[in-house]
Formats: structure tokens, sequence, C-alpha cells
């Protein structure tokens, strides 16, 4: 019965709404109105509990059979919908359609609010926002317009760069399929990237032997030139010839003059005859400042498996005959030795840093089983100490294999590609946290077959850095 006194209540109503149509211009006399039946108000009474959808003829009369039919639509949104007279219901909208017209009206505003933002959006504001954004984000930014492309190089967005963190560092290997491109790996995403460098020659082998500040060395395998590169923004530089002629095998190491790339950076190579030279990205020139001191026993056998290792200004190489570190300063020109006995049954073994602290990996096998290990030199007694090894869990794979371990990075988190005839595995090691953790396989683009890494270097990412 309250349900069907509501209803003779809007009926009322609309009766009362045409008639005042009709008379146009007239004045009201007030705002209630009576029937019959109920005196009311023109607020609508709120439908509550109303069935679904109902098609309703309350009268006898055929004035309100032909003229007013009432559809009540409950549900979530409670709305009441009158028919104007003389009309058909409503027939109910297929669902694409409906969302035609949202996905158009929605798409429409959205871009007229986002051209108003944008227009009005401050430029130094858009620089800090980018210099944040996560490293990967870069390869879909620099598609958006050539005015973003050429923010990379402008001298605000450099010094908003520098305000924040340095980024987790990335790998750039080089795979023995593809040996003239590149693969890099971000250990954040745990994602690989396969960037094009055209600058790069192509008819030579050329491998990553250093890094420094975002930019990475590069040595071809004649170990006739050097090039320089950031795999980031592809800035490419190659350097000049060297004074000295040497064709065998050298090792390469580089060091920061400041605090970035932008301040200037030296490379420094050394062949195990004793020769070596300094370049200066200042000057672009290479220079001898001093020589090797009369202590150092020559030749010199380096272990060129064991990438240079930077400390301030200071960079540390691995040699043997006798086992030890040989040490150059940057900034005197100083060489150092020192005679540290390596650990039983090592192999395939390379130096590492983390917070200043010089640390070893390498395989470490007694009869059938191998492990990878790490460990640490102490400063007092100049010698090695084990501080962390491998699961044993993960170990189990390597037996009875021959095993070999290539070492990528040495800064704080290294990538080992351990590999047998049986085997390929990627894994990288936190030397702070102390976590092994597994890399997903490296597959080019379209491509199915794992990638097996030949060599490579570790870098830490910058949209700044120029060589």
């Amino acid at each position: 019965m309250e349900v069907l006194a509501m209803l003779r209540q809007l009926i009322g109503q609309v009766k009362q709404l045409l008639q005042q149509q009709q008379q146009q211009h007239a004045a009201s006399s007030s705002s209630s109105f009576s029937s019959p039946l109920v005196s009311f108000n023109l607020q609508t009474p709120p439908l509550l509990h109303l069935p679904r959808c109902y098609f309703l003829n309350l009268d006898d009369s055929s004035a309100e059979d032909s003229c007013y039919n009432i559809i009540m639509t409950a549900g979530k949104s409670e709305n009441l919908k009158m028919l104007e007279p003389g009309k058909p219901p409503l027939k109910k909208k297929a669902r694409k359609e409906r969302n035609r017209g949202k996905v158009t009206g929605t798409s429409c505003s959205i871009e007229n609010l986002d051209e108003q933002i944008w227009k009005e959006f401050p430029e130094d504001l858009i620089e800090a926002v980018v210099a944040r954004l996560p490293i990967a984000t870069f390869f879909r930014f620099r598609l958006i317009c050539r005015k973003w492309n050429s923010m990379l190089t402008s001298q605000s967005f450099s010094e908003q760069c520098a305000q924040v963190p340095q980024p987790q560092q990335w790998f750039y290997t080089i795979t023995h399929e593809n040996v003239n491109t590149g693969a890099m790996y971000d250990p954040t995403l745990k994602k690989w990237h396969h960037p094009t460098i055209p600058a790069l020659p192509t008819k030579l082998i050329v491998l990553p032997v250093a890094s420094a500040g975002g930019l990475v060395c590069f040595l071809d395998i004649g170990h006739r030139s050097f090039y320089v590169c950031n795999p980031l923004t592809r800035s490419f530089k190659e350097l000049p010839a060297r004074s000295v002629k040497v064709w065998s095998r050298v090792a390469v190491g580089m060091t920061l003059c400041g605090k970035s790339a932008g301040e200037g950076y030296n490379i420094l190579w050394v062949g195990c005859d004793g020769e070596f030279e300094v370049y200066d990205s200042r000057s672009n020139s290479w220079a001898r400042p001093g020589t090797i001191s009369s202590n150092i026993k020559l030749p010199l056998a380096l272990n060129f498996k064991s990438q240079t290792v930077s400390i301030g200004n200071k960079l540390y190489f691995m040699r043997s005959d006798p086992d030890g570190i040989v040490s150059y300063d940057m900034v005197t020109g100083i060489w150092k030795q020192f005679i540290i006995p390596a650990p039983l049954h090592l192999s395939d073994h390379t130096l590492a840093e983390c917070g200043g602290r010089i640390m070893l990996v390498g395989l470490l096998t007694k009869n059938a089983a191998t492990c990878v290990c790490i460990w640490e030199l102490q400063k007092m007694t100049l010698l090695w100490k084990e501080v962390d090894r491998m699961p044993n869990i993960w170990c189990l794979e390597f037996y009875g294999k021959h095993v070999r371990m290539t070492c990528l990075g040495n800064k704080g988190l290294v990538m080992l590609s351990l590999r047998s005839r049986q085997m390929n595995r990627l894994v990288t090691y936190d030397f702070s946290t102390r976590e092994w953790m597994k890399v997903p396989g490296c597959v080019l683009p379209r491509g199915r077959k794992r990638q097996w890494i030949a060599c490579g270097t570790a870098f830490h990412p910058c949209l700044t850095a120029v060589a």
C-alpha cells in the first residue's frame, strides 16, 4: 500500500506539471498541490526496496493509460525515469555502444586536462621528476619528443641527477653468439636490455674492460684502440692513438677525476713487461707519469680474468708468480706490490671491492666437489679470510663437472657466469647483504636460445655522463 500511495503521488505531480506547461507565463498559486487522496509537497519521497523494473498503469482512465507509462528502475542508482507521452519505452543499448560513448567522452576530457596541465607544468619540475624515474624508463622517455630528448644534455638536468642517490649498478656483457653487440642487465628489475651502439666498429671485436661514472671503456681484441661510451645515451668517443705500441695483452683500469664523469676521467693500461700509460680526458692525451718500482718483479704475470679494482684514486691489479696484488696511485704515480698467498685449490679467481675492502671471488675445487667462495683481505696480516660461500644446494649441481667461472663487475655486486658442457648458470652476489640471486637467461629479442656470457663489466647507469 505504501508503494501504491507513492506512485499515486508521482502521477499527481506529473499532471500538475503538464498543466503548468500549458499555462505559459501564468503565476503559480503555491508550491504545494492538493489531491483528493493525499496532500503533499513537490519533494519526491525516497524510493526504497522497490522491485527491479515495473510497467505500471494505476488508474482506469484512458487518458492515463495512453499518456503515462512509468518505468521505475531500482538497483544501484534507484533513479526514476519517465517517458514523454506518445513515446515507446527506451530500449537498452548494447554494451559496446555504451562503452564507446564513455571512452570517447573520457578520453577527450583526459586529453584536454593533460594538455592544460602540461602546458603550465614548470620545466624545472619536469626535470626533477624525470631525474627520479627508474633508469629503465629512459628507453621510452627518449621517444616522447625532441624537447625531452634534448633535456638529457642540459646543465640543469645534470644538477637534478646529481641530487639523486646513485642507482644500483648494471652489467654490460658480451655473449659468445653475438660478439659485436652487447646486452645490459638491470638487477633491480631482473631484466635484460639489448642496446645498439652504432659508433662502435663492427669489423672488430670490441670488449668492455673497465668503467667509471656511467661510462664504459672498450678495447679491441687486437689491443690497438680504446673507446669510451655511455651505453644508455650512446655518447661515444674514440681515444687517440697510444704513444707506446704494445701488442700483448694489457690490464686496464678507470677512475674519475672528481665526483662525476663531467669533471674528467683517467684510464690506465699496463702490460706484462711493465710498460704503461695514463689517459686524461681533460687534455685528451696519453702520458707516462712515472715508472714501475724496481722492487716489483717483472714480467708481471697479470691475471687478465680479474678486472681492475678502483678504490679512491688507487687501482689494484691481481698478479701471480708471486701471488699478490699490484697497486697504482693515479695522483702520485707510485706503484706498490703486496705479496699475498692465494687460497689452496683456487681457480678462476678475481678481485672485488665493497665499502673500501678488497675482496676475492673464486672457485674452490677439491676432489669432485666445486663451490664458489668469497674471501676478504685482512689488512693487518695480508691474508685472505673466507667470509661466505654459495649455498650447498646450488653447489650440488656442480658436482663431478668441469666448471669454469667468469666474474663480471667488482664493486659491491658481481655477476658470475658458471658454465660447463651441460650447464650455463648466471648468479649475482651482493657483498653487503651476502645475498645470492639467480639471473634469468639472456635471450635475444624474438629469440629462444639462451646466450652464453663471454665477458663484461659493471657500470652505474647515468643519463648525464658524456664520453
